[in-house]
């Protein structure tokens, strides 16, 4: 009897043993998340950043996008890739399915977004120092037109040229206000003797100083850049309607972008000096951005039906 009560408690010690040696394996275990949370953490900060660019002008070339992609990986310290995609739809979805990081969108195109995927605004250009910019509707220099009211007046004669069909200034704003004045409805349906989209700002200064089409709507800092730049002349154009301060194209992150890399960013384009990616934006330099100052933009969206408005 007393043999077999010694082989009862060797069984137990060793149970017991048995038991804490597994507790502080599972010990182990339970650390393996937060183990594998740090490790997923270092491989984001080691993955690449992907950069989206609209094409508001024109493409950027390969030299300034491997300066720019050489600049932001010094300051976010992890390699950064930037391309340039054929149209603004293309932006807008790759950033709205992850494929994108960051993106250099038109405030239109920005407002879409945001409502789609939650993407935020972070970032703005300035040009001559200001973050806002406008809206233009050019003509020929020796145009008989020299106001709104004329191009309206005379529409069945004029073919008219916006940009992109999603460009804030080269659609949105001067398509809301040729509705206003009663002479367009949509591309298919105005009073003008044809309308036109030519796909980019410079594509509608070529197309209006050729005389291809009798009016067209242009950014403003795009168009003052080319004239600097030697691209356009301005004494081949008349200026004959100029909209509302516009807060001008914002870089936009995608939903659930940390702090840290948000404040890396800012900082590494209001730093930037370099003066051919300066050139390339079309800008002087860069601001911080925040959603509401695109308000006004989400708000004639709303209004022409491009978005919904958020129950």
């Amino acid at each position: 009897m007393k043999r077999k009560a010694k082989l009862s408690l060797g069984f137990i010690f060793a149970f017991l043993l048995a038991m804490v040696v597994t507790a502080c394996g599972g010990g182990n275990n339970a650390g393996a998340p937060a183990d594998q949370n740090k490790q997923a953490a270092l491989q984001n900060n080691n993955s690449t950043f992907t950069f989206g660019i609209i094409p508001a002008e024109t493409k950027i070339g390969d030299d300034v996008l491997k300066k720019l992609e050489t600049y932001l990986t010094g300051k976010l310290g992890r390699p950064v890739k930037a391309s340039t995609y054929p149209n603004y739809n293309g932006v807008v979805e790759a950033l709205n399915y992850g494929k994108l990081d960051l993106a250099y969108l038109g405030p239109l195109t920005y407002v879409m977004a945001h409502n789609e995927s939650g993407a935020q605004a972070i970032l703005a250009k300035t040009y001559d120092g200001k973050p806002f910019y406008h809206s233009l509707i050019i003509v020929p220099a020796d145009s008989p037109y020299n106001s709104i009211d004329d191009l309206v007046a005379n529409a069945g004669k004029i073919s008219f040229a916006f940009g992109d069909p999603n460009s804030t200034s080269g659609s949105l704003v001067p398509s809301m206000k040729l509705k206003e004045l009663g002479v367009y409805k949509g591309p298919n349906d105005s009073k003008f003797k044809k309308v036109t989209f030519t796909g980019a700002h410079n594509v509608t200064a070529v197309a209006v100083a050729s005389k291809q089409v009798d009016a067209g709507a242009i950014d403003s800092a795009y168009f003052d850049s080319m004239i600097r730049d030697g691209k356009a002349k301005r004494e081949d154009y008349k200026i004959i309607w100029t909209s509302e301060d516009l807060f001008q194209y914002p870089f936009v992150i995608r939903k659930g972008t940390d702090n840290d890399t948000i404040a890396k960013l800012q900082d590494a384009f209001i730093s930037l000096k370099d003066p051919d990616i300066l050139k390339s934006f079309a800008a002087d330099g860069f601001v911080k951005a925040s959603d509401k100052d695109y308000d006004s933009i989400r708000k004639a969206a709303i209004a022409d039906g491009r978005i919904k408005p958020k129950q």
